[in-house]
């Protein structure tokens, strides 16, 4: 006579089960998951607005990205990509809050926020697989997804613009690089820190 084994758990890293992101430690219900992309998208909005000019580029340097990325860190594949089609489809329909107060999709720099849609879901796919646990695997995790990012935002600015490939590369992903690293030095810390904080307590 055989006996069904009892399902294993999940594999633990760090102390939490991997297949966690943050998110899911909020009590579940409908209300925490309108409750956290309405936030998402909201917070996305409020850090592009923290935003400096780059010469020579119609895409400026702001806070939008790295929020995105964090998002979609946070929150998993699937609330973050709703999170982010919620910002992305309310400043298409006039919300002035894309860089510097922009809306609409005829900006030149819209594509960025078309990839940041796709970002959400690789990193948020990453987090599950604990990839927000550790420094070294997080500052991978947001390079991943801000290539990505780039991976749609620089065709798009080419095709807005009428640059020619290198002319978009210049104006759009080169003079971004050195922030790219310090956004994913700064999440090295943030996310790991506080799953370490949610272990200890």
């Amino acid at each position: 006579m055989s006996t069904a084994a009892a399902p294993s758990a999940p594999p633990r890293q760090g102390g939490t089960r991997v297949g966690l992101v943050l998110a899911d430690l909020v009590p579940a219900s409908r209300v925490r998951d309108v409750a956290l992309v309405a936030g998402g998208a909201a917070l996305t909005g409020i850090a592009a607005q923290l935003a400096v000019p780059v010469p020579g580029s119609p895409v400026p340097v702001t806070g939008q990205t790295f929020a995105a990325l964090l998002v979609g860190t946070a929150l998993g594949a699937r609330r973050g990509l709703f999170a982010l089609a919620l910002y992305a489809m309310a400043g298409a329909a006039g919300v002035p809050w894309f860089a510097e107060g922009g809306s609409g999709i005829g900006m030149p720099s819209f594509g960025y926020v078309l990839g940041m849609l796709l970002a959400a879901v690789v990193v948020g796919s990453l987090a599950r697989r604990g990839a927000d646990r550790s420094a070294w695997r997080m500052a991978g995790t947001m390079l991943l997804g801000s290539a990505v990012v780039y991976s749609v935002g620089v065709p798009y600015l080419a095709l807005a613009t009428g640059m020619s490939a290198s002319a978009a590369v210049a104006a759009g992903l080169t003079p971004f690089l050195v922030g790219d690293a310090l956004k994913a030095a700064l999440a090295m810390g943030v996310l790991p820190t506080a799953w370490r904080f949610v272990n200890k307590h």
